[in-house]
């Protein structure tokens, strides 16, 4: 799948959704995420005991929520914070926007489409990491991991349908450009197209199995498929 499948998918979108982590910023890149992990099960099971076996299989913050708010829905809050806080300290020192990331947003906002980030982590961290880096007047809405309600997160499509709602598209005409599994399956769920962003090499072959609609090794590409072709006078 090469930039034909891009250009393709993109010239059907009036709107194209990005998902934070990975297509706009390496979330963890200077707090690691096992780090952070490792913290909120420590949280979760100072209170809770019984849950510390099952949340030391796991080094993804995303999923020690879900597993702790699925056990107990009030210590989840308590680990949601404490987890919105840990993704807002982080994005303040996770570095420069994924290559080629500021190319794509630009290069979109240009061609006419709207754009609004879905993302599994808190909107605040979202505005924080944006704002920062002076990307927010390219992004009309932001819809972050829903709060008390982490069943909502992708690859439930909550994210997708809100960020729609919002932008007053039809979910179908829109594209979301994401680097896990869960984005294509978002996506398809509610016919929206998905643009795998293959950041690790595994990804590429994952992606095309999971039916996605283009996949790229590199965010600049969505910036080279969106352009109109250069006219040969």
């Amino acid at each position: 799948m090469g930039t034909d499948n891009l250009t393709e998918t993109l010239a059907g979108t009036v709107a194209v959704l990005f998902d934070f982590d990975g297509p706009l910023c390496d979330v963890f890149a200077g707090r690691p995420a096992p780090e952070v992990a490792r913290e909120l099960a420590l949280l979760a099971a100072s209170t809770d005991p019984a849950l510390s076996a099952k949340l030391s299989e796991t080094d993804d913050p995303l999923e020690v929520l879900r597993l702790t708010h699925a056990a107990n829905p009030e210590l989840g809050l308590r680990v949601e914070e404490a987890l919105t806080a840990a993704e807002v300290e982080a994005v303040a020192v996770a570095g420069e926007p994924t290559p080629g990331a500021v190319a794509a947003l630009e290069a979109v906002r240009a061609a006419g489409r709207k754009i609004a980030v879905v993302s599994n982590n808190s909107g605040e961290s979202v505005r924080v990491f944006l704002g920062r880096h002076d990307l927010a007047e390219h992004v009309l809405e932001v819809v972050g991991r829903a709060e008390r309600q982490p069943d909502l997160m992708k690859p439930n499509p909550h994210s997708l349908l809100k960020a729609a709602e919002l932008l007053e598209v039809d979910v179908t005409l829109c594209a979301l450009i994401g680097d896990s599994l869960t984005d294509i399956q978002a996506a398809h769920k509610v016919g929206a197209a998905a643009i795998g962003y293959a950041n690790k090499p595994h990804k590429h072959q994952t992606f095309t199995e999971a039916g996605a609609e283009a996949v790229t090794e590199d965010m600049q590409a969505i910036a080279d498929a969106i352009q109109p072709p250069q006219s040969n006078d």
